[in-house]
C-alpha cells in the first residue's frame, strides 16, 4: 500500500490553489479526424432514420426485430435524448421535427401504465429539454414548458417539506411515490437539470428540492468518510446497507458534487468539498492496481467491510470525472490518477476480441482477489494473465462511460493516443453492432458473432455518438471550459470558472454521528441502471 499513500499524500500537498482551465490551449485536431467525424455522423443517421422508420414517437427501437418499445412511458425518449446531439451535429431538420414533437406530447401524463422513474425521467427528458433550449439559442420556449411539466409532477417524490430524499418512481396519475427503497444515485443526480430549470422558470422550489436531497446526503453518516452508502430509506432518511462504491447506484451522486459547483459557482463549497473528501478516501482504501500489467482501478467496499476487486462499464465514468474535478482543483495528480483510470478501462475495450468493452470485470490485486461469492474459472484465469482483468458479464449495452472518459482525457492531454482509442471504437461499432437497420449492442463482446442485443436505448443517440463526435470535433466549439456535462450527455452553459472550487486542501469530512445503517436485508435495493427492454426479455 506504500505506493497509495504516496499518491495520497502528494494530493494533499497538490490541493487547490486556483482553478485552472480544463482543456489543454491551443489543441488542434490532425487531418484525420473529419473523416472520423462523418463516420460518427453516419451512424447517428442511420440509426435515427430506422427509428423514425420503425418507431417514430416511442421510446425506443427494437433493432433487430423492426418494432418498438416503451420503457421510458412512452414520450419518446429517444427523441428527446437525441436532440442536443442532433444540434451539435448541425442536423436542424430534425431537431425542428424533434421540437414538434414535444410540443404535441403530454408530459403530465404516462403513455403506459409504468411509474415514472425520478432519475431516468430527469437526466434524459429534462435534461434533454433544457439543454436543447440552450443550444437552440432558447429559440423554443416550449420545451422549458415540458421539462416544467415533468419537473411539477415528480416533485411529489417529495411527500411533504420535512422529506429530504425523494422516492425514485411517481405515479403521474395519482401523484403518489411507489414506497420502496432508493440509492444515491438516484436522488442525488437532479442538481444540474432542476437548477437549470429554476433558473429559466423563475422558480427556485426546483433547485431547493434537489440541494436539500444532496445537502442531506453530504451531511449523513457514512461508511467511509465522504462516501454515502450506495442505499438509502426515504422514508427514514437512513442508508440500506454499507456497500461504497463508484460505480451504479452512487455513480452520479459524485459526478455532480463537483459539476455542480462548477455549473452554478456556488459560493457554497460543501459540494466541491464532499467530493474532494470523498477522492481522498478513495485514494486512501480502494485504489488498486492489478499484478498483471498494474492497471488502475477503484474498487468497491461491500456490507461486510470488504474490498472487492470488480469493476463495471458504468464505473468508467469515474476517469473522465477526476480529470475534471482534478483540474477545477488545480490538483495534477487527481488528474495523473484520473488518466491511469481511464486508461485501464479503455483495456478492456482493446483487450477483447470485438474491441468494445464488457459490462462488468474484476482483476487481482497485491492484497488479494475477493470479488464476491464466484472466483475465476480457468478461462478467466487465463484471460487475466495475458489482460490484467477478467470479464463477469460479457454483454455491451451500448454504453458510453468509457468513451466519455476517453473523451476527457483528448481534451486535457492533447495525447493522439485517445484519438486513437476514439478512431478504433468507431470501427468495432460499425464491425460488430450493425443490424438490417441500425446498430444496437450484443451479448459477448469475446465474440466476434455474437448474438445481438434487441434493443437501442436513447443513451446511444445522447451519450455514444455525442462524445465520439465531439472527440473528433474543435475543441473551442463546445469546450470543457464552457459546458458541463450533465450524465446523460446534455450540455449545460457555463459561467466563466471561479478562482477556486472548495475550501482548500482536505479532507472535509463533517459527520460525526456513527454509521449505523438499516438491514439490506430488509427490502432489495433498485436494480442498477435497469434496461426495460431487457427485462422484458428475460421475462
Amino acid at each position: 500500500m506504500t505506493s497509495f499513500r504516496r499518491w495520497f499524500l502528494a494530493a494533499l500537498v497538490a490541493s487547490a490553489v486556483t482553478a485552472e482551465p480544463v482543456q489543454i490551449p491551443g489543441l488542434q485536431l490532425p487531418n484525420s479526424a473529419a473523416s472520423h467525424q462523418i463516420a460518427v455522423k453516419d451512424i447517428f443517421l442511420t440509426s435515427y432514420q430506422a427509428y423514425q422508420d420503425y418507431a417514430w414517437g416511442h421510446d425506443d427501437l427494437l433493432p433487430v426485430s423492426e418494432t418498438f418499445f416503451d420503457g421510458r412511458n412512452g414520450w419518446g425518449a429517444s427523441i428527446a435524448d437525441a436532440m442536443s446531439t442532433m444540434w451539435i451535429m448541425g442536423l436542424t431538420d430534425s431537431f425542428t421535427e424533434a421540437v414538434d414533437h414535444i410540443a404535441q406530447t403530454d408530459f403530465t401524463v404516462s403513455q403506459t401504465p409504468d411509474t415514472v422513474s425520478l432519475f431516468e425521467t430527469t437526466i434524459r427528458y429534462v435534461g434533454g429539454l433544457l439543454s436543447a433550449y440552450e443550444l437552440s439559442g432558447r429559440n423554443y420556449p416550449v420545451l422549458v414548458e415540458k421539462a416544467q411539466d415533468l419537473a411539477d409532477q415528480m416533485a411529489y417524490a417529495w411527500v411533504d417539506e420535512n422529506q429530504s430524499i425523494p422516492y425514485g418512481y411517481i405515479n403521474f396519475t395519482d401523484h403518489q411515490p411507489t414506497i420502496d427503497t432508493s440509492n444515491i444515485a438516484e436522488a442525488g443526480s437532479l442538481t444540474l437539470e432542476w437548477s437549470r430549470l429554476s433558473e429559466y422558470t423563475g422558480n427556485s422550489t426546483y433547485q431547493e428540492l434537489v440541494e436539500k436531497s444532496v445537502q442531506f446526503m453530504i451531511q449523513m453518516p457514512a461508511p467511509l468518510p465522504g462516501m454515502p452508502a450506495q442505499g438509502i430509506d426515504p422514508t427514514t432518511g437512513d442508508s440500506v446497507g454499507g456497500y461504497v462504491t463508484w460505480g451504479g447506484g452512487s455513480d452520479s451522486y459524485f459526478e455532480y458534487l463537483i459539476k455542480y459547483a462548477r455549473l452554478t459557482n456556488t459560493d457554497d463549497n460543501s459540494y466541491a468539498d464532499a467530493w474532494s473528501t470523498a477522492v481522498d478516501t478513495s485514494m486512501k482504501t480502494l485504489l488498486r492496481t492489478s499484478t498483471v500489467d498494474n492497471w488502475l482501478y477503484l474498487a468497491d467496499y461491500d456490507d461486510t467491510q470488504q474490498i472487492r476487486h470488480v469493476g463495471s462499464h458504468l464505473a468508467c465514468f469515474y476517469g473522465g470525472n477526476w480529470i475534471l474535478g482534478g483540474k477545477l482543483l488545480n490538483n495534477a495528480t487527481i488528474v495523473n490518477l484520473g488518466l491511469q483510470l481511464t486508461d485501464a478501462c479503455w483495456n478492456t475495450y482493446a483487450s477483447t476480441a470485438t474491441g468494445i468493452g464488457p459490462e462488468t470485470f474484476a482483476y487481482m490485486s497485491i492484497d488479494g482477489s475477493y470479488a464476491g461469492d464466484t472466483a475465476p474459472d480457468q478461462e478467466q484465469d487465463a484471460f487475466y494473465a495475458e489482460h490484467g482483468f477478467y470479464i463477469t458479464g460479457s454483454d455491451y449495452f451500448l454504453r458510453p462511460e468509457v468513451l466519455e472518459s476517453n473523451f476527457y482525457a483528448w481534451r486535457v492531454t492533447g495525447d493522439t493516443k485517445y484519438l486513437d482509442n476514439a478512431a478504433n471504437a468507431i470501427s468495432s461499432f460499425q464491425k460488430y453492432l450493425p443490424t438490417t437497420i441500425a446498430y444496437t449492442g450484443i451479448w459477448d463482446v469475446n465474440n466476434v458473432t455474437s448474438d445481438k442485443i434487441d434493443d437501442m436505448e436513447s443513451f446511444w443517440f445522447a451519450e455514444v455518438l455525442k462524445y465520439l463526435y465531439l472527440t473528433f470535433d474543435d475543441p473551442e466549439r463546445y469546450s470543457l471550459d464552457d459546458y458541463v456535462f450533465n450524465t446523460e450527455c446534455h450540455p449545460f452553459k457555463a459561467p466563466p470558472a471561479k478562482d477556486s472550487y472548495g475550501s482548500g486542501p482536505g479532507p472535509h469530512y463533517v459527520p460525526s454521528q456513527t454509521f449505523s445503517p438499516e438491514n439490506p436485508n430488509k427490502a432489495p435495493l433498485p436494480a442498477i441502471s435497469p434496461i426495460p427492454a431487457l427485462l422484458q426479455l428475460l421475462l
